[in-house]
This record gives C-alpha cells, sequence and structure tokens, in this order.
C-alpha cells in the first residue's frame, strides 16, 4: 500500500510518482472532488512512515465514507493506513502486523540519544492512531505490549482489539442457531399435526398369511 515518493527507471532516468505515495493518493481525492465513498484495499508488508501517515491523514480529512478492505496482510505502516477506515473489514485468512517505528542511525553519543527521542516520538505520533481507532477495546498498556511484541494478528484479534469491524466469510453463529431453532420447531410442529404412519391391521394379516403360505410351500418342496 505504501510506497516511496518517487523512483526512476533504471534506462531513461525518467522520474515516476508512485500510486502508493501520499502525493499520489492526494492528486486522485482532488480529482474525485465529491465523492460520498471510498474503498481502500490493503495487501501490504508496508513502507515509509511519512508516506504512510501522509495517506492515513488524507483519509481521514475526506468527508466520505471511507471503508478500508484487507486482502491479505496489513502490516507496519499499512496497518496506520487502514485506521483511517470509518469501517475496516477483513477476511477471515488476513492478518495485521503491528510494532514500533524503527529508524537507522548514525553518530556520536549525543547524535545516537537524539535519534532515539526522535524515533520515539515518531512512533507515538503513528501508533495513536490504533487507540483512536479501537476506542475502549484496547487500552494503551495493552498496545504497548504488542507493539513491543512485533505481533501478527489475525482477523479475529483484530476484532476483539478493535482495530477491524466486520470479518468476511465468517458465518453469523446467530443466524446459525437462529436456524437450527427454526429447523427444531418445525419438525416439532409436523410431529403433533400428523399422526406417525402405520400399517393398517389388515395388511398385517396379509402379511402374516404371505408369510405363512411361504412356509407351507417352502415345507412342500422340502418332502419332495
Amino acid at each position: 500500500m505504501t510506497g516511496v515518493q518517487t523512483c526512476a527507471l533504471p534506462i531513461s532516468g525518467e522520474i515516476i510518482e508512485s500510486e502508493t505515495s501520499a502525493n499520489y493518493i492526494k492528486t486522485q481525492l482532488e480529482a474525485a472532488k465529491d465523492i460520498t465513498q471510498i474503498n481502500v484495499y490493503i495487501n501490504s508488508y508496508g513502507g515509509e512512515v511519512k508516506e504512510g501517515l501522509g495517506i492515513y491523514n488524507l483519509l481521514k480529512r475526506n468527508a466520505a465514507q471511507k471503508t478500508v478492505y484487507i486482502d491479505g496482510f496489513a502490516c507496519s505502516v499499512a496497518s496506520v493506513i487502514a485506521m483511517a477506515g470509518d469501517k475496516v473489514v477483513m477476511g477471515t485468512n488476513t492478518l495485521m502486523m503491528i510494532h514500533h517505528a524503527a529508524m537507522g542511525c548514525y553518530g556520536n553519543a549525543e547524535e545516537l540519544r537524539k535519534s532515539a527521542n526522535d524515533v520515539e516520538v515518531i512512533d507515538s505520533a503513528s501508533c495513536s492512531s490504533y487507540l483512536a481507532k479501537a476506542g475502549d477495546k484496547l487500552t494503551a498498556e495493552t498496545l504497548k505490549q504488542l507493539l513491543d511484541g512485533q505481533t501478527w494478528l489475525n482477523a479475529e484479534q483484530c476484532l476483539q482489539y478493535g482495530l477491524c469491524d466486520e470479518i468476511t466469510g465468517k458465518e453469523d453463529t446467530t443466524i446459525a442457531a437462529a436456524k437450527q431453532r427454526f429447523k427444531t420447531a418445525m419438525k416439532f410442529e409436523i410431529e403433533q399435526h400428523e399422526p406417525t404412519l402405520k400399517v393398517p391391521p389388515e395388511l398385517i394379516v396379509q402379511k402374516t398369511n404371505a408369510e405363512r403360505l411361504m412356509m407351507i410351500f417352502t415345507n412342500k418342496n422340502s418332502e419332495v
């Protein structure tokens, strides 16, 4: 979902804009203008925090209803983008991975300490989106534990923590239970209003006589 803002073609040196950059998404949203529904499809290992936060805020500012579909993976900052959805939909076999922001650094002790402080600020900014989406389903303490563990979350766990709103392909247990109750009730009604089928007595006698005749015939044959 997220990527660098621009890249260069290896032969011509032509600069092209990534279709997963914040600037590209901004251009598309501006061109769409009065749209009322935005569908976002995510299957990504993540990318640059700068681009991801830009896309997140572009979506959040847009007045349209936003539905995010996680089609495979929503990892790292791609999961942050997902939090911009008014409705986040996951498949039963899809995954989300969340972790603290990371960066590379080089320098003396003071520069390294500053880099550590900087990445904590960046991390706080990006991860606040999880709490904003989850509401009271996820505490800051639990979120920290999940981020510390670089945690992979399945759809059920995301639903539990408020990071998604719906799981597609999952049978509604309430509906299934209602169907079973209906079948049981219908069976009971049928049994109450329709008498149990029984073989008429005269047919039972006929059957018994037939059996007797068969026995006589068998005995005669055995005597011969």
